[in-house]
């Protein structure tokens, strides 16, 4: 008797997914809690605020953040247009300039709007990522340097036993101090509140990154150090082929340490010195005092944990992406 065998995984060309414990498991894990955490915060956010009256009014529940969300960014659409239009006003002034005389040369103004939520994001995402650069750029090569060398590690350690516990915040009156008396140039190519808050984030990385640097370089296994002495490998190739691949794990730990605390330093910079992006945005609005002031506060919140935990998740995948080691990449 010839029988015929469906093979329901299989129809129309679909492979459909194996509904199995473990398949279901991932989701409750992976969604369905997650989902279910999100839910229980807002709600219990909606309910607390409600009870909570300030000088402001009530204090903004999810609903009212989000309607300011909403008004941010027509605000930034408002200022584009704007902006577009005082740029289209130049060329046809300057192009009638041209056509009277044809010896003038035109100028170009730039835009002095006030930026924008959105333009403060990504004038603290420009600012902390090139402190973190910059500190990258120094504290690797430190953190080498200290692993290879006890006698460097001697001298240098009590360095950074004094400063790594320095409030980020003590360090900004003397940047802009410092920079205030040497950035002199007529022409600055940058401005001095950006280098304030650059030089303050690059001290406060430094030292995680130089830390976790040399205990991973000096930390290398000793058979990988005596197949480079076997070799006779000259200093910079064993640094290229011995120590960097076998100490990127820690490597990748501080420098993961050092973009969260730049991020968090940033903001705190940019609200105690008034220099541009989202910190100065929540201390204006905080000063403003007007009834969304305190959904606008709210929602830059958000938006800086947001973009905090998307650096730190873009920092994991680098580090799972160049180690050879996934389980320090957690």
């Amino acid at each position: 008797m010839n029988t015929t065998t469906v093979n329901t995984g299989k129809f129309y060309g679909f492979r459909l997914p194996q509904l199995n414990s473990v398949w279901l498991s991932n989701a409750v894990r992976l969604v369905a809690l997650p989902l279910a955490g999100i839910l229980a915060f807002l709600l219990l956010w909606s309910v607390t605020a409600q009870k909570i009256d300030t000088s402001l009014g009530k204090f903004p529940g999810p609903s009212a953040v989000m309607e300011q969300f909403d008004a941010l960014y027509s605000e930034h659409q408002r200022s584009r247009e704007k902006e577009h239009a005082f740029y289209e006003r130049q060329e046809v002034r300057n192009a009638k300039r041209v056509a009277e005389d044809p010896s003038y040369v035109p100028k170009i103004r730039d835009y002095t709007g006030k930026e924008t939520f959105i333009d403060q994001i990504f004038t603290s995402l420009i600012t902390v990522m090139s402190g973190f650069l910059l500190a990258v750029a120094i504290a690797i090569p430190l953190g080498i340097a200290v692993g290879l060398s006890k006698t460097l590690n001697s001298a240098v350690n009590p360095i950074v036993q004094i400063f790594k516990p320095v409030s980020p915040l003590a360090w900004l009156p003397l940047v802009t101090m410092v920079v205030s008396a040497v950035y002199t140039t007529p022409e600055p190519m940058v401005a001095k509140s950006f280098l304030n808050s650059m030089i303050t984030v690059t001290l406060c990385c430094l030292w995680p990154m130089v830390i976790n640097t040399a205990v991973g370089v000096a930390g290398i296994d000793n058979d990988l150090v005596n197949v480079s002495k076997v070799l006779r490998l000259p200093a910079l190739r064993h640094v290229q082929k011995i120590v960097l691949p076998a100490s990127v794990p820690m490597i990748f730990t501080g420098m993961r340490l050092s973009l969260g605390v730049a991020w968090m330093v940033l903001i705190a910079a940019e609200m105690l010195a008034q220099n541009p992006g989202l910190g100065k945005f929540v201390w204006d609005e905080f000063q403003n005092g007007s009834s969304d002031s305190l959904a606008r506060i709210m929602a830059a919140v958000l938006v800086i944990g947001f973009i905090g935990f998307l650096l730190d998740r873009g920092m994991l995948a680098l580090q799972k992406l160049v180690s050879w080691d996934n389980s320090a990449a957690q």
